[in-house]
């Protein structure tokens, strides 16, 4: 199923929160040793809709109208509030430069193996405090 939201995002309020660049993000991660990456799962699809505006994403069916709870794709301010919430929930990891988040992707780059765990370790704790999980299958 595909909602079109062109008419909503034309009159959105656009928010301007920087993706990080990726040349940034290799720059500061690519000169470490041991190097884990995540793969959230649904992505965006975790960030809940604010309580009064679940109203504007309703769309119709054939068969009853459905109010989205979370963020769908297509949206205006998908990406961005999705990457202000990752770097708040791990602004004190990646403030150590040790860390990156790219929209549902988790970067850890250390130059020991101790070190390294125990960041990977709290990744996981925090990400599952905030219900937000990772693939498996996508992680390395």
């Amino acid at each position: 199923m595909v909602q079109n939201y062109r008419y909503l995002n034309k009159w959105m309020i656009k928010n301007n929160y920087p993706l990080p660049l990726i040349s940034d993000v290799l720059e500061n991660i690519g000169t470490k040793k041991l190097f884990t990456k995540m793969d959230l799962r649904w992505g965006y699809n975790n960030v809940r809709i604010k309580e009064g505006d679940k109203w504007k994403v309703v769309f119709t069916t054939l068969e009853r109208s459905f109010k989205p709870m979370v963020i769908f794709f297509g949206l205006t301010n998908s990406l961005a509030t999705f990457q202000a919430m990752m770097n708040e929930l791990l602004r004190y990891l990646i403030n150590t430069g040790k860390v990156a988040a790219f929209i549902d992707n988790v970067i850890v780059g250390t130059e020991t193996e101790e070190g390294h765990n125990k960041i990977v370790v709290e990744i996981i704790r925090r990400l599952k405090e905030n219900d937000l999980y990772v693939k498996l299958e996508k992680c390395k």
